[in-house]
């Protein structure tokens, strides 16, 4: 078993291996982990692992508000996670290699990082400025009929688009050819289907390509269904926003 210690970032999304992730840095113990990861050689990657938070809060109440007016705002970097930081998270995660981390004149930082491996979370320690954990480093297995499951999700996936395209009166074009990679296949899919976390962190912690391809098979055709006798999308599907505050 291969096992990594490095920063824990939580949010309320999933990263899949090969994916973009973008981020708008401005809590103090954020601002920290990308300070330290600033001091990683350039020719060396600066990696940190990405979990989906499973009980918690993304951004720290940092000021009383409502509905507790005289509530002491929490501190810290488990603010927002409990006693027990590792029982907030989902278990499996994936490491994220900061290409750019740009700190702007008021100390918060610009970042644009790539999802590289599934993780599986061990451990978490709080005892720093910012949260680390310990991972096992998880292994991608085909499967079975990775490669004919992997057709028929691209097959299943253009026509979930053209009906996607319809709902929102506008095109999906993804700027160019679908990769044909099986595991690359299902873990973009997995990224650009319109899913709540739930359904996104199974298909990420799917014991192999092959089990990720049907679950996606199953979730396109039933997506497309409801989208085509449906004569408008809910709002709060239209309004997802590929960007975290933090």
């Amino acid at each position: 078993m291969t096992t990594v210690r490095l920063p824990l970032f939580p949010l309320n999304s999933v990263l899949f291996p090969g994916l973009v992730l973008p981020l708008n840095v401005f809590e103090e113990r954020y601002r920290a982990m990308m300070r330290e990861l600033l001091k990683t050689p350039e020719d060396e990657p600066r990696r940190f692992a990405v979990v989906a938070i499973r009980d918690g809060h993304e951004v720290a109440p940092s000021a009383p508000g409502l509905p507790d007016q005289t509530a002491v705002p929490e501190r810290g970097p488990a603010a927002g996670f409990g006693d027990d930081p590792a029982q907030a998270f989902h278990k499996v995660g994936c490491i994220a290699d900061a290409a750019t981390i740009r700190e702007r004149a008021d100390g918060s930082f610009e970042v644009l990082a790539t999802g590289t491996r599934r993780v599986r979370l061990l451990s978490v320690d709080a005892s720093g400025a910012f949260l680390t954990a310990e991972l096992e480093e998880l292994e991608e297995d085909p499967g079975e009929e990775a490669g004919a499951l992997a057709e028929g999700v691209l097959r299943a996936f253009r026509q979930y688009q053209k009906r996607l395209a319809g709902a929102r009166e506008r095109s999906l074009s993804t700027g160019g050819e679908l990769p044909d990679e099986p595991s690359v296949v299902s873990y973009l899919v997995a990224a650009a289907a319109m899913l709540d976390v739930p359904a996104k962190q199974r298909l990420l912690q799917a014991p192999d390509t092959a089990s990720r391809l049907r679950e996606e098979l199953g979730l396109l055709r039933r997506e497309t269904a409801i989208i085509r006798n449906l004569p408008s999308l809910p709002a709060s599907e239209l309004t997802r926003s590929p960007t975290s505050l933090n």
